[in-house]
């Protein structure tokens, strides 16, 4: 007996008219993030888990980052859900700074957090469009602990710089007990034992403990270079 297709022929012409017509959908998403982004100014990321609660040490020291980013002179974007996203913004509201949100739809774990700026507070169906906007606008990257879509945010920014698709900026990994395990691993079997990845590759990433550390990264590298948005 003929074995049944796994897609019926009849649905396959309506899957690739709806992807013909979801261009339109992408497009949007990314005109609405350059305009409501344009004017934001230079800007760091802050990335980490979503499921931290207020009183998490990680929740604590990603708001202190967020407080002294902003009397830097730097705005703090976040993916605009809870956690760790909702602490940098907490830091960078309370102190009167640029708040950025950009949020992603889905189904049960990410809502908007109240820290935002309404003017730049977004909300995106594509993960690919939304991570354009952080490498876009972002003039470096803290990233504190977190799951997939941490690291896979790092990984995207790692990739990009290492491969000169994106100018190089700082990306500070804070929780030194958190990501030295991962930074070991690199080093000892992508670097030392295959040689998969040069030194160079790892020159901009840091590994500290303290709000502290993390924002003097951000000066001292900026202190050499023009700080200015990416765009």
């Amino acid at each position: 007996m003929a074995q049944k297709p796994l897609i019926d022929p009849r649905s396959w012409n309506d899957i690739k008219a709806h992807d013909s017509w979801s261009i339109f959908k992408i497009m949007s998403e990314f005109v609405e993030g350059f305009e409501s982004l344009q004017r934001v100014g230079p800007c760091i990321s802050i990335f980490g888990s979503a499921r931290k609660a207020a009183d998490d040490p990680d929740y604590l020291l990603a708001t202190e980052i967020g407080s002294k980013l902003v009397r830097s002179g730097y705005g703090v974007i976040t993916g605009g859900g809870p956690g760790i996203m909702e602490a940098g913004n907490k830091g960078a509201h309370e102190e009167g700074g640029v708040s950025v949100g950009l949020n992603m739809n889905l189904p049960h774990e990410q809502h908007h957090n109240p820290y935002i700026s309404p003017e730049t507070s977004l909300e995106f169906d594509y993960f690919f469009v939304r991570k354009v906007m952080f490498m876009k606008y972002s003039q470096g990257y803290i990233v504190l602990p977190g799951g997939f879509g941490t690291l896979d945010e790092l990984f995207e920014a790692i990739t990009l710089i290492q491969t000169s698709k994106s100018k190089r900026f700082p990306i500070v990994l804070v929780r030194s007990a958190f990501w030295n395990g991962l930074m070991e691993w690199i080093k000892a079997v992508l670097l030392e034992q295959n040689a998969t990845i040069s030194a160079k590759d790892l020159d901009l990433i840091h590994v500290v403990d303290t709000a502290d550390e993390a924002v003097a990264i951000m000066d001292n590298f900026y202190s050499n270079f023009l700080l200015k948005p990416n765009f």
